[in-house]
């Protein structure tokens, strides 16, 4: 708690390394260029003790892979809280990858680095192993990484990753919001099956009914689970140039949701997209600590 009464959480290294250390330096560098409603806010940090920390908003309600894959009875994920959560995310990566002062592709996408604050909204987390790009670069040659189950094939074989490389990792994270499946999981007669590969397949023979989360089936109106089912096989395209973007990933959901009468919600969503997004900016150095982050500011505003 500080000294204003606001709860923040601080993530301290493990150990002290290299590695360790230039993650930490890339995740203020990332976060200090976004101020987005569905990205988790980075307060300040220290860099002038031994073992860095950074401080961010306190989210209390925990990941979404913890509502997806672990019993939960106070707070069941509805049919409709899926499609808010996963056009919070859509919305969210949106804006890295078009709307930020330079693009963003975020590299890790799963449900573990997807958080849920006081009112269920859905907040992007974990930016240590994210990249900012020109405008003109197409794409970043790294060393892979990132988490099995999640990982776009195509950068896997090339080492190029793109901003289909995010969309690959959404769709991923769009199956498990529909089968409530974890993205490497076992059957019966399988263990360690790709959920993304068993997808695409039960859509192909026409299985989908079959997969599905129970609620999924019970909540969800037919016509809005296939369009949606349908959107994360086009993510899952083993062809990143076929995978839509998110732009294209957002007005379909977006269109989805006011079609299936979460009007309420779907107005505040409109609303939030209009809202003045602040870009702010800070010098650092290995000696400085810093609290509030933001020490200069500009506005834009998304369309």
């Amino acid at each position: 708690m500080l000294s204003d009464g606001r709860i923040v959480a601080i993530k301290k290294c493990n150990t002290v390394h290299k590695g360790n250390l230039e993650q930490f330096i890339n995740e203020i560098v990332i976060l200090s260029q976004i101020i987005h409603r569905n990205v988790v806010k980075l307060i300040g940090c220290c860099l002038e003790i031994e073992i860095p920390l950074l401080v961010y908003e306190f989210i209390p309600n925990g990941t979404l892979f913890q509502y997806l894959h672990e019993e939960n009875e106070d707070f069941p994920l509805t049919w409709d809280m899926r499609l808010k959560i996963v056009t919070e995310i859509a919305g969210a990566l949106f804006y890295l990858h078009s709307a930020a002062a330079s693009p963003i592709y975020h590299r890790d996408i799963k449900s573990t680095n997807i958080l849920l604050d006081e009112k269920y909204r859905a907040k992007i987390a974990d930016f240590g192993t994210s990249k900012s790009v020109t405008i003109d670069q197409t794409h970043v040659t790294t060393q892979v990484q990132g988490t099995f189950g999640y990982l776009d094939p195509e950068y896997f074989h090339t080492s190029q990753f793109t901003e289909k490389s995010d969309v690959y990792s959404f769709g991923v994270v769009l199956v498990e919001l529909l089968t409530g499946e974890k993205p490497i999981f076992s059957t019966g007669s399988e263990e360690g099956r790709s959920l993304s590969a068993y997808f695409i397949l039960s859509m192909k023979e026409n299985h989908l009914f079959d997969i599905l989360d129970d609620r999924v089936k019970k909540e969800g109106d037919k016509e809005g689970v296939i369009i949606v089912a349908n959107l994360a096989k086009r993510c899952l395209h083993l062809n990143g140039k076929k995978r839509p973007t998110m732009r294209e990933v957002v007005i379909e959901l977006e269109g989805i949701r006011k079609t299936s009468g979460d009007q309420e919600n779907y107005e505040e969503l409109q609303y939030a997209r209009r809202e003045e997004i602040e870009a702010s900016g800070v010098s650092l150095t290995s000696t400085q600590s810093c609290f509030e982050i933001a020490s200069s500011s500009s506005s834009i505003v998304l369309p």
